[in-house]
């Protein structure tokens, strides 16, 4: 920290930096917080608790005014000041001790570490290391909470030395920038109260679990709990029968309580779960380029339960990027292996889904670049869980534990924290890049591509067989006519390809493959025939073979 006069305010620190020893000054020394009203008394509350410490810390110059406001909101807010201790390096009163010793000592009795880092690095001491950057490594050393807030900065312009910094701080914490005091103090109150929470200093119960006071049991379509019931005992052994009523299975889930429905029994089993949460869908965009630009070749706003978001952002993606399909010579069904891994890709969406924020008015939104897949989710990784250990074993802690649960009976997800492990593991295995997962405003997962080769050699097969009668086939309608063989059931061909959502494979697979007179029906006279299969035409036959020999198997 820098440490410089603010104002007309006493400073006690004369000496340039704090290498030296503080010095006392008559008239400048105060008694910290004398009479702090009533409400505490020697750094405990009315009940007795002792406060929780909070360390502020940053180059001191930069951030005077950040700071004061800061200090002052802590204690002065009617939430957190009953909670919280804050500490200021210039409110300390003088000493004759070594000035890095005190600073050490306060960010070791502190629980929680607040760190403002801009685009100053501040004086050096040590080893060239500025305090702010002591502060910080002293604070991870002794595994305090730790909080960053990163002023509105542009790259250029930040210190080298902070910026290594910053690399630093991100790799095992949760930061978030401001812009403004007020954005500050706003960023700092949400962190706050959510340490409260996660330790258990105050009490809410988690938004899944939350009664919904509007919901009715008719807002819930029964269809979909049987069948959820139905793949539960199948993947997990679930204990109810099929048979049981929409209620005691919503009972036995803790979706169901005094007559009452949470907010996770909506968005796992409601008719229209936008109704009543206007955020809970899944915006897919694919761009031809590396950046966010219009025009956008394909978007979809997907909407419905959360399983049927799953599926259709993940089926989005599959229907996007490069497959390949394999011969028969293992088992009856021909293999489909896409450039991405399937399960890496659903694993990723799945996480977005089950952990986002639903309280927040963003959308989880699925975005396919020429080099990589991003998927962006409103939320935040709970305290003590970084970046850095999603790579490692880790506990599993889901911000929403009752929407969690059908998942993991649905087989969705696992119970033991494995999914960012798989993901990793899946794309090594496939020889891609190591995804990225990054937490800032919003939490981010990133899989990399492979470099993209086959798309020209498939338009040039395609023209060559479709000429001007059909127009342009789509990717999509390739991979079908290289998955089918023989008649073939619909639900057989989307297992094939890896595809869950029915109406997406009609729309982007069957219907234009059967319009473009490459795909028929074994019953079209009735498109609802019970028995309904589906066949290659004659000149579907001739494309598989052209796209066979030019390439793709």
């Amino acid at each position: 920290m820098d440490l410089q006069k603010l104002g007309n305010a006493p400073n006690p620190f004369r000496c340039g930096c704090r290498n030296r020893c503080l010095r006392k000054e008559a008239g400048e020394i105060q008694e910290a917080q004398a009479g702090d009203d009533a409400k505490f008394i020697n750094g405990e509350n009315q009940a007795g608790m002792k406060k929780i410490g909070v360390f502020i810390s940053s180059v001191q110059s930069e951030f005077a005014e950040e700071r004061r406001a800061l200090y002052e909101y802590l204690l002065s807010d009617a939430l957190l000041g009953r909670f919280f201790d804050p500490f200021i390096f210039e409110n300390l009163p003088a000493t004759d001790q070594r000035a890095d010793r005190v600073y050490l000592e306060e960010v070791r009795r502190c629980d929680i570490y607040i760190g403002l880092f801009g685009k100053e690095y501040g004086d050096k001491e040590k080893k060239g290391i500025s305090p702010t950057e002591r502060e910080f490594d002293y604070a991870s050393l002794h595994h305090k909470t730790r909080l960053v807030f990163l002023s509105n900065h542009k790259a250029s312009e930040i210190h080298p030395k902070e910026a290594a910094l910053i690399k630093k701080a991100e790799n095992d914490v949760v930061r978030k920038r401001f812009a403004t005091v007020s954005a500050l103090k706003s960023a700092v109150y949400a962190a706050l109260i959510r340490y409260l929470e996660e330790k258990e200093y105050i009490r809410t119960g988690p938004f899944d679990a939350t009664l919904n006071v509007s919901a009715k049991f008719d807002d819930l379509d029964p269809d979909k709990i049987k069948e959820f019931v139905t793949i539960a005992k199948a993947k997990r052994g679930f204990p109810l029968p099929v048979e049981s009523s929409p209620e005691t299975i919503l009972t036995h889930l803790n979706l169901w309580n005094n007559n009452r429905l949470c907010n996770a029994a909506i968005l796992l089993f409601g008719r229209q779960p936008q109704r009543f949460f206007i955020s809970s869908e899944v915006k897919c965009a694919h761009f031809h380029g590396i950046e966010i630009a219009k025009p956008i070749p394909s978007h979809q706003v997907y909407k419905g339960d959360v399983f049927q978001l799953v599926n259709q952002a993940a089926d989005f993606v599959l229907s996007k990027i490069d497959a390949s399909v394999g011969t028969r010579e293992v088992s009856a069904q021909a293999p489909v292996e896409y450039e991405l891994p399937r399960a890496a890709v659903i694993e990723a969406i799945v996480n977005a889904i089950a952990h986002r924020d639903y309280t927040s008015n963003g959308s989880v939104q699925v975005m396919l670049f020429k080099d990589r897949l991003e998927i962006w989710n409103p939320g935040s990784l709970p305290y003590g869980l970084t970046t850095a250990k999603l790579r490692e074993p880790h506990s599993s802690i889901p911000a929403n534990p009752l929407l969690a649960e059908p998942m993991y009976l649905a087989g969705y997800i696992e119970r033991m924290g494995t999914g960012t492990g798989d993901i990793i593991r899946l794309c090594r295995e496939a020889g891609l890049k190591e995804p990225e997962f990054i937490q800032e405003e919003i939490f981010k997962t990133i899989i990399w591509r492979k470099t993209q080769i086959t798309g020209q050699v498939t338009e040039q097969v395609t023209e060559q067989v479709t000429g001007q009668v059909t127009g342009q086939v789509s990717e999509p309608v390739n991979r079908l006519v290289l998955a089918t063989e023989g008649e073939m059931k619909r639900a057989e061909i989307q297992e094939i390809l890896g595809l869950k959502h029915r109406e997406h494979f009609l729309e982007n697979y069957l219907t234009p493959a059967i319009s473009h007179g490459l795909i028929e029906m074994t019953h079209p006279e009735n498109p609802n025939h019970p028995y309904q299969k589906y066949r290659l035409t004659a000149k579907g036959k001739k494309l598989k073979e052209a796209l066979t020999s030019g390439g793709r198997k």
